[in-house]
């Protein structure tokens, strides 16, 4: 057996490839999850309630030492210290009980990888045989694995990384290794990494994005970090759901890196986000949600974490499209959550606005997605989704450019943050709200609107859209202080200019299209 033979795995020990129902049983004999009221797995991470960034490194060799752009969302970490580390886990799983699922990263078979992932944790397990695309049927081989061992413990310095917790990727011997945190999302955003590496050599362009589409067949992209709402409104019933986080677009269009979604349960609406609400059943898995004392899941208690999460296969969304693939897409959309209050809820970019934000990836952290985060800031976070594109940023901006030059693809900015001051100040913006804007923009009701500029941003704003107020439009109008408004616009937009200097080989007319100086 492959996984005998290259890992040292007990294969007494080893259950392979066990069914969702086999899987919960696991987790709730060996105490792992326990069941909730609404019959999804419910499970605690532990220290760990987000991701710890500062705790990943990339194995820095042949391969990887002139591609990666090295720095904070890619630490480089020696061949060496990484043999150590891997003895080390292997000999901590060689005898213990372990859980092989055999999986698919990309809905596209063509452009797909096949990878099996190595849990001792059944629950963790549940999770990836939920969040990819299910392959049980195919042989032992991959194309890359996985080893999820919480359990494991590194001694810091003393092992060559931060902390007891460290997510390793190793592109030459396409391996994972994640250790010291049981937070599910280590597995799922390390091997999105891998895809964003390994993609752009093949001149597709991988997206931290979701993707619909209408009955006829139009597609949409959702692009936005984590609280921007980007799982909540592209799970719309009059769609079909492609995917709700990863994606990647080829001269075939858009395909699903995931057979699952991964989304924010903080303060979950039933009727007001009803599909995912409806999903979250036996199958899916609730992570550091709180219950009472009937097993009820309380979407609203936050005092675990914010960052509470929800994972359940895309049928569970009754539109999906089960192929996970839409055609080229003829509408994107940037989100941002301005804490500030002074971006427009909604702006048209022309395709150098479009590069410019995207290469700015504006928005603020909110809280708990990260550890350390704790309350909202701002931050710029290229591609939308900079911690997991490691080559450099201009790369998949240049394969953007080209894929919405190809395909005539219209982009708007739409902010789901606040209004009317600043956070703490002002309010979010209504999601009724922000969905109708989006709607409008689907269905084409923008292309011939009325526009102001807006002189700060040097953003084209629509004057009017049906449904929403008009004021709602004018962020300066819905300050009671105007002047205090300008002010605090005006220092965002220097934060803008500020970030976008630190790239330096750009096309000028790029830099122009963000806000003027």
């Amino acid at each position: 057996m492959i996984l005998d033979r290259l890992y040292g795995v007990n294969r007494d020990k080893l259950h392979e490839n066990l069914s969702v129902s086999e899987l919960i049983n696991e987790a709730v004999r060996r105490g792992d999850g326990m069941l909730a009221a609404n019959g999804a797995l419910l499970m605690d991470s532990g220290r760990y309630t987000g991701r710890s960034p500062k705790d990943r490194f990339i194995v820095c060799d042949e391969i990887t030492k002139d591609t990666v752009s090295w720095g904070d969302n890619a630490k480089p970490l020696e061949p060496s210290v990484y043999a150590a580390l891997k003895e080390k886990v292997l000999d901590h799983i060689a005898d213990r009980e372990m859980y092989w699922v055999k999986a698919r990263v990309g809905a596209d078979a063509n452009h797909g990888l096949r990878i099996n992932v190595l849990a001792e944790n059944a629950g963790q397990a549940l999770f990836a045989s939920q969040i990819f695309i299910k392959d049980r049927e195919r042989d032992e081989e991959a194309d890359f694995t996985v080893i999820a061992v919480p359990s494991f413990k590194a001694e810091g310095e003393e092992d060559g990384v931060r902390s007891e917790a460290f997510i390793v990727i190793n592109m030459k011997e396409k391996l994972i290794l994640i250790a010291g945190s049981y937070y599910s999302g280590e597995i799922k955003k390390s091997v999105f990494t891998v895809m964003n590496y390994l993609l752009p050599e093949k001149g597709i362009l991988p997206m931290h994005c979701s993707a619909n589409m209408d009955n006829a067949g139009h597609t949409a992209l959702f692009f936005g970090l984590s609280g921007t709402g980007k799982t909540t409104l592209s799970a719309d019933a009059s769609r079909k759901l492609i995917g709700d986080d990863e994606h990647g677009w080829s001269n075939d269009g858009v395909f699903n890196f995931e057979g699952g979604c991964y989304a924010k349960t903080i303060n979950l609406h039933p009727e007001k986000e009803k599909e995912i609400f409806e999903a979250l059943r036996f199958g899916s898995l609730l992570e550091n949600v709180m219950v009472d004392d009937d097993g009820v899941p309380d979407y609203y208690d936050g005092s675990r974490t914010e960052n509470t999460r929800g994972t359940y296969p895309i049928e569970y969304i009754p539109n999906h499209e089960p192929t996970g693939k839409g055609g080229q897409p003829q509408t994107v959309i940037f989100l941002t959550a301005d804490a500030f209050g002074a971006l427009p809820p909604i702006s048209r970019l022309s395709k150098e606005a479009a590069m410019y934000h995207f290469m700015s990836g504006y928005t603020s952290k909110l809280a708990g997605t990260e550890r350390g985060i704790t309350d909202p800031e701002t931050t710029f976070s290229a591609l939308f989704g900079e911690p997991f594109m490691i080559r450099p940023i201009e790369e998949y901006a240049q394969l953007l450019g080209r894929k919405m030059e190809e395909n005539e693809t219209e982009v708007y900015l739409v902010n789901t943050g606040w209004i009317g001051g600043r956070y703490g100040v002002g309010d979010r913006i209504p999601l009724v709200l922000t969905r109708r804007m989006v709607t409008a923009a689907l269905r084409g009701e923008l292309k011939e609107a009325e526009y102001r500029h807006d002189p700060i941003f040097n953003l084209e704003v629509p004057v009017s859209i049906d449904g929403v107020p008009d004021a709602l439009l004018h962020p300066k109008i819905q300050w009671e202080d105007a002047k205090e408004y300008e002010k605090t616009a005006k220092e965002l937009a220097a934060e803008f200019r500020e970030n976008f200097k630190r790239f330096e080989n750009v096309d000028p007319a790029i830099v122009k299209a963000g806000p003027p100086a």
